[in-house]
Protein backbone atom coordinates (compact mmCIF):
# COMPACT_ATOMS: atom_id res chain seq x y z
CA UNK A 1 0.00 0.00 0.00
CA UNK A 2 1.58 3.51 -1.05
CA UNK A 3 0.60 6.90 0.69
CA UNK A 4 1.93 10.27 -0.89
CA UNK A 5 1.33 13.04 1.98
CA UNK A 6 1.49 16.81 1.42
CA UNK A 7 3.13 19.18 3.43
CA UNK A 8 4.28 22.45 2.87
CA UNK A 9 5.35 24.25 6.28
CA UNK A 10 6.73 23.56 9.76
CA UNK A 11 3.58 22.71 11.05
CA UNK A 12 2.11 20.50 8.85
CA UNK A 13 5.78 18.72 8.59
CA UNK A 14 4.59 17.86 12.73
CA UNK A 15 1.48 16.62 11.63
CA UNK A 16 2.89 14.41 9.08
CA UNK A 17 5.79 13.05 10.94
CA UNK A 18 2.98 12.25 13.90
CA UNK A 19 0.65 10.69 11.51
CA UNK A 20 3.97 8.25 9.59
CA UNK A 21 4.96 6.75 12.72
CA UNK A 22 1.29 6.22 13.63
CA UNK A 23 1.14 4.45 10.25
CA UNK A 24 4.49 2.92 10.20
CA UNK A 25 3.25 1.20 13.84
CA UNK A 26 -0.29 -0.37 12.90
CA UNK A 27 0.98 -1.13 9.08
CA UNK A 28 4.76 -1.73 8.75
CA UNK A 29 4.95 -2.37 5.28
CA UNK A 30 2.73 0.97 4.40
CA UNK A 31 4.84 2.98 1.89
CA UNK A 32 4.79 6.50 2.91
CA UNK A 33 6.58 9.31 0.39
CA UNK A 34 5.70 13.00 -0.66
CA UNK A 35 6.15 16.62 0.21
CA UNK A 36 7.49 17.28 3.84
CA UNK A 37 10.09 18.28 6.16
CA UNK A 38 12.88 16.69 8.59
CA UNK A 39 10.65 15.56 10.54
CA UNK A 40 8.47 13.48 8.75
CA UNK A 41 11.87 12.11 6.89
CA UNK A 42 12.85 10.51 10.40
CA UNK A 43 9.37 9.13 10.53
CA UNK A 44 10.19 7.34 7.46
CA UNK A 45 8.31 9.71 5.09
CA UNK A 46 10.15 9.38 1.50
CA UNK A 47 10.89 13.05 0.94
CA UNK A 48 10.52 13.55 -3.03
CA UNK A 49 10.21 17.70 -2.21
CA UNK A 50 11.30 19.38 1.01
CA UNK A 51 8.96 22.43 1.68
CA UNK A 52 11.52 24.71 3.08
CA UNK A 53 12.80 25.53 -0.50
CA UNK A 54 9.47 26.44 -1.52
CA UNK A 55 7.80 28.12 2.02
CA UNK A 56 6.61 31.47 1.41
CA UNK A 57 4.07 33.81 3.12
CA UNK A 58 1.40 36.36 2.15
CA UNK A 59 0.38 37.27 -1.50
CA UNK A 60 2.74 39.79 -2.26
CA UNK A 61 5.70 37.10 -1.31
CA UNK A 62 3.66 34.28 -3.51
CA UNK A 63 2.82 36.32 -6.29
CA UNK A 64 7.16 37.04 -6.35
CA UNK A 65 7.66 32.89 -6.47
CA UNK A 66 4.67 32.04 -8.74
CA UNK A 67 6.88 30.52 -11.43
CA UNK A 68 8.56 28.25 -8.77
CA UNK A 69 5.18 27.18 -7.28
CA UNK A 70 3.33 26.04 -10.32
CA UNK A 71 6.75 24.31 -11.47
CA UNK A 72 6.43 22.48 -8.32
CA UNK A 73 2.64 21.97 -8.58
CA UNK A 74 3.69 19.99 -12.30
CA UNK A 75 6.32 18.58 -10.32
CA UNK A 76 4.53 16.89 -7.58
CA UNK A 77 1.56 16.14 -10.19
CA UNK A 78 3.71 14.11 -12.33
CA UNK A 79 4.88 12.14 -9.49
CA UNK A 80 1.24 11.26 -8.74
CA UNK A 81 0.72 10.06 -12.49
CA UNK A 82 4.03 7.64 -11.92
CA UNK A 83 3.51 6.53 -8.09
CA UNK A 84 0.05 5.96 -8.02
CA UNK A 85 -0.91 6.10 -4.73
CA UNK A 86 -3.56 4.41 -3.12
CA UNK A 87 -4.33 7.86 -1.53
CA UNK A 88 -3.15 11.37 -1.34
CA UNK A 89 -3.31 12.79 2.15
CA UNK A 90 -3.37 17.50 1.87
CA UNK A 91 -2.30 18.20 5.33
CA UNK A 92 -3.28 22.12 5.37
CA UNK A 93 -1.49 23.92 3.47
CA UNK A 94 -4.65 25.12 1.28
CA UNK A 95 -4.03 27.09 -1.56
CA UNK A 96 -1.56 25.05 -2.92
CA UNK A 97 -2.65 21.81 -2.18
CA UNK A 98 -5.73 21.84 -3.24
CA UNK A 99 -4.68 22.40 -6.55
CA UNK A 100 -2.31 19.15 -6.14
CA UNK A 101 -5.91 17.38 -4.95
CA UNK A 102 -7.54 18.87 -8.40
CA UNK A 103 -4.45 16.96 -10.68
CA UNK A 104 -4.32 13.98 -8.59
CA UNK A 105 -8.06 13.61 -9.05
CA UNK A 106 -7.52 13.13 -13.12
CA UNK A 107 -5.82 10.69 -12.56
CA UNK A 108 -8.53 8.22 -10.22
CA UNK A 109 -6.25 8.71 -6.99
CA UNK A 110 -8.08 8.82 -3.94
CA UNK A 111 -7.91 12.22 -1.72
CA UNK A 112 -8.09 12.81 1.83
CA UNK A 113 -7.49 16.02 3.82
CA UNK A 114 -6.71 16.35 6.83
CA UNK A 115 -6.63 19.92 8.32
CA UNK A 116 -9.36 21.14 6.01
CA UNK A 117 -9.49 24.65 4.63
CA UNK A 118 -10.50 27.05 6.91
CA UNK A 119 -14.22 27.56 5.25
CA UNK A 120 -15.64 28.12 8.81
CA UNK A 121 -13.22 31.65 9.07
CA UNK A 122 -13.27 32.74 5.25
CA UNK A 123 -15.00 32.27 1.89
CA UNK A 124 -17.44 29.16 3.14
CA UNK A 125 -18.16 28.69 -0.47
CA UNK A 126 -14.44 26.26 -0.51
CA UNK A 127 -16.16 23.94 1.93
CA UNK A 128 -18.23 22.83 -1.54
CA UNK A 129 -15.52 22.96 -3.74
CA UNK A 130 -13.52 20.73 -1.75
CA UNK A 131 -16.40 18.37 -0.65
CA UNK A 132 -16.04 17.67 -4.82
CA UNK A 133 -13.00 16.81 -4.79
CA UNK A 134 -12.20 15.08 -1.67
CA UNK A 135 -13.25 11.55 -0.54
CA UNK A 136 -12.76 12.09 3.22
CA UNK A 137 -11.72 14.84 5.35
CA UNK A 138 -10.34 14.82 9.31
CA UNK A 139 -10.38 18.04 11.05
CA UNK A 140 -8.70 18.55 14.31
CA UNK A 141 -10.99 21.24 15.63
CA UNK A 142 -14.68 20.70 16.35
CA UNK A 143 -15.64 23.77 15.33
CA UNK A 144 -14.06 23.09 12.07
CA UNK A 145 -17.65 20.17 10.93
CA UNK A 146 -20.78 22.39 10.58
CA UNK A 147 -19.79 24.25 7.23
CA UNK A 148 -18.43 21.24 5.95
CA UNK A 149 -21.37 18.98 7.05
CA UNK A 150 -23.29 21.64 5.22
CA UNK A 151 -21.44 21.35 2.17
CA UNK A 152 -21.84 17.45 1.76
CA UNK A 153 -18.72 16.06 2.48
CA UNK A 154 -17.68 13.08 4.52
CA UNK A 155 -16.19 14.79 7.87
CA UNK A 156 -15.46 13.36 11.59
CA UNK A 157 -13.43 15.27 14.25
CA UNK A 158 -11.37 12.11 16.03
CA UNK A 159 -9.17 14.61 18.27
CA UNK A 160 -6.26 16.62 18.29
CA UNK A 161 -2.72 14.83 18.60
CA UNK A 162 -1.11 18.00 19.68
CA UNK A 163 -3.12 16.37 22.91
CA UNK A 164 -0.20 13.64 22.97
CA UNK A 165 3.03 14.95 21.96
CA UNK A 166 2.79 18.39 24.00
CA UNK A 167 4.29 17.54 26.85
CA UNK A 168 7.70 18.06 29.29
CA UNK A 169 10.40 15.49 29.15
CA UNK A 170 11.35 17.31 32.89
CA UNK A 171 10.04 17.99 35.94
CA UNK A 172 9.99 22.14 36.93
CA UNK A 173 13.23 21.56 38.86
CA UNK A 174 15.09 19.72 36.07
CA UNK A 175 14.03 22.55 33.58
CA UNK A 176 14.53 25.01 35.79
CA UNK A 177 18.54 23.54 36.20
CA UNK A 178 18.63 23.10 32.64
CA UNK A 179 18.30 26.28 31.36
CA UNK A 180 19.58 28.37 34.45
CA UNK A 181 16.67 29.68 36.09
CA UNK A 182 15.90 30.32 39.69
CA UNK A 183 12.32 29.42 40.74
CA UNK A 184 12.26 32.98 42.03
CA UNK A 185 12.88 34.39 38.36
CA UNK A 186 10.58 35.39 35.70
CA UNK A 187 10.90 34.03 32.42
CA UNK A 188 9.54 35.38 29.46
CA UNK A 189 9.21 33.11 25.96
CA UNK A 190 9.81 35.25 22.79
CA UNK A 191 8.05 33.15 19.79
CA UNK A 192 8.33 35.38 16.69
CA UNK A 193 7.34 32.53 14.61
CA UNK A 194 9.25 30.46 11.92
CA UNK A 195 8.79 32.11 8.85
CA UNK A 196 11.50 35.14 7.57
CA UNK A 197 8.61 37.92 7.10
CA UNK A 198 7.40 37.19 10.74
CA UNK A 199 10.39 37.39 12.54
CA UNK A 200 11.03 40.36 9.95
CA UNK A 201 7.69 42.29 11.02
CA UNK A 202 7.44 41.10 15.00
CA UNK A 203 10.66 40.26 16.35
CA UNK A 204 11.73 43.82 16.93
CA UNK A 205 8.62 45.09 19.00
CA UNK A 206 9.12 42.02 20.46
CA UNK A 207 12.62 43.01 21.52
CA UNK A 208 12.06 46.65 22.19
CA UNK A 209 9.00 44.83 24.95
CA UNK A 210 11.50 42.78 26.31
CA UNK A 211 13.60 46.47 27.34
CA UNK A 212 10.99 47.74 28.51
CA UNK A 213 10.20 44.93 30.80
CA UNK A 214 13.65 44.66 31.45
CA UNK A 215 13.90 48.24 32.56
CA UNK A 216 11.18 47.46 35.58
CA UNK A 217 10.47 44.39 36.11
CA UNK A 218 13.07 41.28 36.47
CA UNK A 219 12.80 38.74 34.13
CA UNK A 220 14.93 36.24 32.09
CA UNK A 221 13.89 36.06 28.67
CA UNK A 222 14.44 32.75 26.25
CA UNK A 223 13.71 32.54 22.12
CA UNK A 224 13.07 28.66 21.20
CA UNK A 225 14.55 28.54 17.91
CA UNK A 226 12.89 26.51 14.94
CA UNK A 227 15.41 24.47 12.82
CA UNK A 228 14.58 26.39 9.39
CA UNK A 229 15.30 29.77 11.10
CA UNK A 230 18.18 31.88 10.48
CA UNK A 231 19.76 32.07 13.72
CA UNK A 232 22.44 34.46 12.70
CA UNK A 233 19.44 37.12 11.70
CA UNK A 234 18.12 37.07 15.02
CA UNK A 235 21.17 37.38 17.16
CA UNK A 236 21.76 40.39 15.19
CA UNK A 237 18.65 41.57 16.29
CA UNK A 238 19.07 40.80 19.55
CA UNK A 239 22.34 43.07 19.63
CA UNK A 240 20.84 45.77 18.43
CA UNK A 241 17.92 45.57 20.63
CA UNK A 242 20.41 46.00 23.32
CA UNK A 243 18.38 43.18 25.65
CA UNK A 244 20.17 39.85 26.52
CA UNK A 245 17.77 37.00 25.25
CA UNK A 246 18.71 33.27 25.33
CA UNK A 247 18.27 31.54 22.49
CA UNK A 248 17.39 28.24 22.72
CA UNK A 249 16.63 24.81 20.42
CA UNK A 250 16.04 21.85 22.42
CA UNK A 251 13.54 21.08 24.85
CA UNK A 252 10.81 23.51 24.07
CA UNK A 253 7.79 22.69 25.99
CA UNK A 254 10.05 21.87 28.91
CA UNK A 255 11.18 25.66 28.94
CA UNK A 256 6.71 26.30 28.70
CA UNK A 257 6.79 24.84 31.88
CA UNK A 258 8.59 26.86 33.86
CA UNK A 259 7.74 30.45 32.15
CA UNK A 260 5.30 32.80 33.42
CA UNK A 261 3.96 33.92 29.67
CA UNK A 262 4.88 33.77 26.17
CA UNK A 263 4.56 36.68 23.18
CA UNK A 264 3.90 34.48 20.40
CA UNK A 265 2.77 34.81 16.80
CA UNK A 266 -0.83 33.23 16.01
CA UNK A 267 -0.20 29.83 14.76
CA UNK A 268 -0.21 26.54 16.18
CA UNK A 269 2.43 27.37 18.61
CA UNK A 270 -0.35 29.52 21.04
CA UNK A 271 -1.97 25.82 21.23
CA UNK A 272 0.86 24.31 22.29
CA UNK A 273 1.14 27.01 24.85
CA UNK A 274 -2.35 26.31 25.71
CA UNK A 275 -1.57 22.60 26.54
CA UNK A 276 1.31 23.55 29.13
CA UNK A 277 -0.44 26.10 30.81
CA UNK A 278 1.04 28.61 29.48
CA UNK A 279 -0.30 32.49 28.78
CA UNK A 280 0.32 33.97 25.78
CA UNK A 281 0.21 37.58 24.34
CA UNK A 282 -0.76 37.06 20.82
CA UNK A 283 0.36 38.95 18.21
CA UNK A 284 0.48 38.89 14.33
CA UNK A 285 1.10 41.46 11.93
CA UNK A 286 1.19 41.33 7.77
CA UNK A 287 2.38 43.28 4.76
CA UNK A 288 -0.10 46.09 4.20
CA UNK A 289 -1.53 44.86 1.00
CA UNK A 290 -2.22 41.26 2.79
CA UNK A 291 -3.80 42.37 5.87
CA UNK A 292 -6.60 44.51 3.56
CA UNK A 293 -6.82 41.59 1.36
CA UNK A 294 -7.03 39.17 4.68
CA UNK A 295 -9.50 42.00 6.36
CA UNK A 296 -11.99 41.56 3.80
CA UNK A 297 -11.85 38.18 3.37
CA UNK A 298 -11.97 36.81 6.94
CA UNK A 299 -14.83 37.20 8.75
CA UNK A 300 -13.83 35.67 12.18
CA UNK A 301 -14.01 37.37 16.06
CA UNK A 302 -10.38 35.64 17.40
CA UNK A 303 -7.10 34.60 15.75
CA UNK A 304 -5.70 32.25 18.75
CA UNK A 305 -6.81 29.15 18.71
CA UNK A 306 -8.02 29.34 22.80
CA UNK A 307 -10.16 32.42 21.81
CA UNK A 308 -11.87 30.21 19.14
CA UNK A 309 -11.88 27.04 20.90
CA UNK A 310 -13.99 28.94 23.57
CA UNK A 311 -15.43 31.77 21.57
CA UNK A 312 -14.56 34.55 23.81
CA UNK A 313 -11.17 36.16 24.29
CA UNK A 314 -9.30 34.42 27.10
CA UNK A 315 -6.11 35.75 26.26
CA UNK A 316 -4.81 39.41 24.35
CA UNK A 317 -4.23 39.33 20.65
CA UNK A 318 -2.64 41.84 19.01
CA UNK A 319 -2.81 43.34 15.32
CA UNK A 320 -0.87 44.64 12.96
CA UNK A 321 -0.62 48.40 14.40
CA UNK A 322 -1.87 47.35 17.60
CA UNK A 323 1.34 45.43 18.20
CA UNK A 324 3.43 48.06 19.46
CA UNK A 325 6.09 47.38 22.63
CA UNK A 326 4.93 49.15 25.29
CA UNK A 327 1.36 47.54 24.87
CA UNK A 328 2.88 43.94 24.67
CA UNK A 329 5.29 45.38 27.86
CA UNK A 330 2.12 45.44 29.95
CA UNK A 331 0.16 42.71 29.11
CA UNK A 332 2.80 40.50 29.87
CA UNK A 333 4.18 41.75 33.04
CA UNK A 334 -0.25 40.96 33.76
CA UNK A 335 1.11 37.40 33.25
CA UNK A 336 3.56 37.24 35.82
CA UNK A 337 3.44 34.26 37.99
CA UNK A 338 1.37 35.50 41.40
CA UNK A 339 -0.72 37.87 39.03
CA UNK A 340 -4.76 36.86 40.02
CA UNK A 341 -5.15 37.64 36.17
CA UNK A 342 -2.88 35.03 35.34
CA UNK A 343 -4.81 32.20 37.15
CA UNK A 344 -7.52 33.48 35.62
CA UNK A 345 -6.12 33.05 31.94
CA UNK A 346 -4.89 29.44 33.04
CA UNK A 347 -8.23 28.49 34.14
CA UNK A 348 -9.49 29.40 30.55
CA UNK A 349 -6.97 27.35 29.11
CA UNK A 350 -7.81 24.36 30.49
CA UNK A 351 -11.27 24.75 29.81
CA UNK A 352 -10.27 25.35 26.31
CA UNK A 353 -7.71 22.31 25.81
CA UNK A 354 -10.69 20.51 27.24
CA UNK A 355 -12.26 20.63 23.77
CA UNK A 356 -9.64 18.84 21.86
CA UNK A 357 -10.78 15.79 22.84
CA UNK A 358 -8.97 12.77 24.34
CA UNK A 359 -5.70 11.17 24.08
CA UNK A 360 -4.69 8.83 21.53
CA UNK A 361 -6.06 10.85 18.30
CA UNK A 362 -2.80 10.26 16.34
CA UNK A 363 -3.83 6.69 16.40
CA UNK A 364 -7.27 6.53 15.89
CA UNK A 365 -6.23 8.94 12.64
CA UNK A 366 -3.94 6.85 11.19
CA UNK A 367 -5.93 4.08 11.96
CA UNK A 368 -8.68 5.79 9.65
CA UNK A 369 -6.19 7.38 6.72
CA UNK A 370 -5.26 3.37 6.42
CA UNK A 371 -8.74 2.14 6.28
CA UNK A 372 -9.33 4.65 3.51
CA UNK A 373 -6.70 3.79 1.80
CA UNK A 374 -7.37 -0.07 1.18
CA UNK A 375 -10.69 0.46 0.84
CA UNK A 376 -10.06 0.93 -3.32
Amino acid sequence: MKIMLSAGEASGDIHGASLAAEMKKLSPEVELFGMGGDKMREAGVRIVKDYKEYNVMGVVEVVKNLRRIFKLLDELAEIVRIEKPDLLVLIDYPDFNWRLAAKAKKFGVKILSYIPPSAWAWRKGRAAQCAKIADEFIAIFPFELPVYEDAGAKICFLGNPLVDTVKAEFSPAEARKYFGVNENEHVVLLMPGSRHQEIKLLLPEMLKAAKIISETKTARFFLPIADSVDESEISRQIAAAGVEVTLTKKYRYDLMSIADAAVATSGTVILEAALMGLPCVVVYKMAKVNFLIGKFLVKIEHISLPNLLLNKRIQPELLQDEVKAETIAEEIIKLYRGEFHREKVVDELKNACARLGDKGAATRIAKKILRVAENQ
